[in-house]
């Protein structure tokens, strides 16, 4: 398919959502459409406005004020929007709330069961009206922010949405996946603690 892209970097909301809308418009067969912008909340917006056009979305942080969301449009004739977004802006959609997740199932039985709710609580966690200001993940949670894990796409969006992913250095150690750590950033005990204690609600799996 042919990819598409849009460099909003630079472009304050609703400007980025603004040129993804026409750049849709313009399709006339299915393709991929890439929109570069510098700022978490430009990422928040574009993410909203392809969920509302039923567009499968996915956004990523490339690095430091670099992020690209990328929309797959397999029906432009009968997805893409007739009217441009009305010129507002969402507010920030991250609240205090901290995720923290110490295991790479949820629940107790079945791991295999575990390891596929653990993936789809990820996802949920991405689709919530407020999303949370940090993801700590530590002990067995660890593996789940490395190389080869199922939900490295979920972490990747909820990311570069501007939610904080910290996994604990030591963890990271003890199972020797130091190196293979694939999203977010290292963080140690005193640092989850203090994040713990300053958040204004936690959610455990």
């Amino acid at each position: 398919m042919k990819t598409i892209v849009v460099n909003a970097v630079g472009e304050q909301c609703p400007i980025p959502v603004v040129k993804a809308t026409r750049a849709l418009r313009e399709m006339t067969e299915p393709g991929i459409l890439e929109v570069h912008v510098d700022n978490e909340i430009a990422v928040q917006n574009l993410t909203r406005m392809a969920s509302g056009h039923k567009l499968a979305a996915r956004s990523e942080k490339l690095g430091e004020k670099e992020f690209v969301v990328t929309m797959e449009v397999t029906d432009p004739a009968g997805e893409a929007p007739l009217e441009e977004p009305p010129l507002t802006c969402a507010p920030d959609q991250r609240g205090n709330l901290v995720v923290a997740v110490d295991t790479a199932v949820m629940g107790r039985g079945s791991d295999e069961l575990g390891k596929a709710l653990m993936k789809g609580f990820l996802f949920a966690v991405g689709q919530l009206p407020e999303l949370p200001k940090t993801m700590l993940f530590y002990n067995g949670g660890a593996r789940l922010t490395c190389r080869g894990s199922d939900s490295l796409e979920d972490l990747k969006n909820l990311e570069a949405q501007g939610v904080e992913i910290l996994t604990c250095g030591t963890c990271l150690n003890h199972y020797g996946l130091t190196e293979a750590l694939a999203v977010g950033s290292v963080t140690n005990m005193y640092s989850i603690v203090e994040k713990l204690a300053g958040a204004g609600k936690v959610v455990k799996p």
